[in-house]
């Protein structure tokens, strides 16, 4: 049965869009793990940062390739039980990195955290769409913020918890992958009483939603889209992975200390996810982009050349302005193509984690070569790709 997007229920299932808001959070709480604790694996295991940035770009592949295909599976064949499966994958992979003794091991264990994130991200997306009664932007905002705030919460997490014990107790957020999937039950139920209500009613499956351009254009659309996905998730790279290391070196600050202002920054990134979407339900999406990911270039040049103070302050600025342009950017690209939401969630959150990847890769090279100064001064200039929102056609609000 291939299951299209259009008018899943009449009215919004909050209940259903809380738990997919807290599956989300858990979710993306285990994936920061694994940049937090970098500081405690390169002093454990000696590391360098080319081999960071080699574990980060094994996790974002792992998590980016098998997104799309994920999201077409299932857009062809749902699962009703798809999100447990996937977190299943997050709770094995984090307990191995706990004990990790090598690099190849390290890179397994994030291999395996990224195939969780492939499954749930396309999936909940899609059944966030399903149950959200046609209020998308708000919809999408609340699953999203989900994901930010778990984001921003394992930083501290690590510091608090793992940070003075040993990078051992990392084996203790397993507990919050089983809540996860506890949480996910709800979810799971309702789901699979939509796919059953679609069985008995196979004409409401195969209602085609039109599509608001032509051919040409939504190419051209979802083009300029992934340009600026390139841009916002680069310098992104920069902050959640080496932002930590560009503390303790430039201002001496110690582990806890840059896990307290990495804390910040996601804060910011939680807080700018949650007003992107409403905002750009009433002005739209396009008016949201051009803003949030142009407006930040004057505080990512500005920040290279500043103090400590005025660092964090920059960056809680950065992480506002530069969040709030995902949930704008993929509910535009949903707009486009109402007909296919599993792959083209599956397509942009598996870009954006592939883009994270290649960017962390080559920017732990850069900064094993030229000082981790430099990432920073070289990075701050990739928000001024916001220009090319220009070019996106204008969607009326839907």
């Amino acid at each position: 049965m291939v299951q299209t997007q259009t008018s899943p229920v009449r009215k919004i299932a909050f209940p259903i869009l809380i738990a997919l808001s807290v599956s989300h959070c858990l979710n993306d709480l285990l994936q920061s793990v694994i940049s937090a604790a970098y500081p405690l694996l390169k002093t454990d295991l000696s590391l360098s940062f080319a081999q960071i940035g080699l574990i980060t770009l094994v996790y974002q592949m792992s998590a980016s390739v098998f997104q799309p295909i994920t999201g077409l599976i299932f857009d062809k064949r749902p699962i009703a039980w798809s999100l447990p499966i996937g977190m299943t994958f997050s709770l094995v992979g984090i307990v191995s990195l706990a004990f990790a003794t090598n690099l190849y091991w390290l890179m397994v264990s994030v291999f395996v955290v990224g195939i969780g994130s492939s499954v749930l991200h396309p999936e909940a997306s899609r059944i966030t769409f399903l149950a959200s009664g046609g209020k998308r932007g708000l919809a999408q905002s609340l699953f999203q913020v989900g994901g930010n705030l778990g984001g921003s919460l394992g930083p501290l997490l690590v510091a608090l918890l793992v940070a003075p014990f040993g990078r051992q107790y990392i084996a203790w957020f397993a507990v919050l992958a089983l809540i996860a999937i506890w949480v996910m039950m709800p979810i799971c139920r309702w789901y699979r009483s939509y796919l059953n209500h679609l069985k008995k009613r196979p004409m409401l499956a195969k209602v085609q939603t039109k599509r608001p351009l032509s051919a040409k254009m939504t190419a051209f659309a979802v083009g300029v889209l992934l340009v600026l996905i390139f841009s916002k998730y680069i310098y992104m790279a920069s902050l959640t992975s080496y932002y930590t290391f560009y503390l303790i070196h430039k201002f001496g600050v110690t582990v806890q200390q840059s896990q307290i202002y990495l804390f910040v920054f996601l804060v910011a990134t939680a807080a700018g996810t949650l007003t992107g979407g409403p905002i750009g339900d009433k002005v739209g999406r396009k008016f949201v982009i051009w803003i949030s990911i142009l407006g930040t270039a004057p505080f990512s040049m500005l920040m290279p050349h500043v103090g400590l103070f005025w660092t964090v302050i920059l960056s809680f600025c950065v992480g506002f302005m530069l969040s709030s342009a995902f949930p704008a950017i993929l509910l535009y690209a949903q707009e486009l193509l109402p007909d296919k939401l599993g792959l083209i969630s599956g397509l942009f959150f598996g870009f954006a984690f592939g883009i994270a990847g290649i960017a962390s890769a080559v920017l732990g090279n850069m900064a094993d070569n030229f000082g981790i100064e430099a990432v920073y001064n070289v990075c701050a200039f990739m928000p001024l790709l916001g220009l090319v929102a220009w070019f996106l056609p204008n969607l009326k609000k839907r």
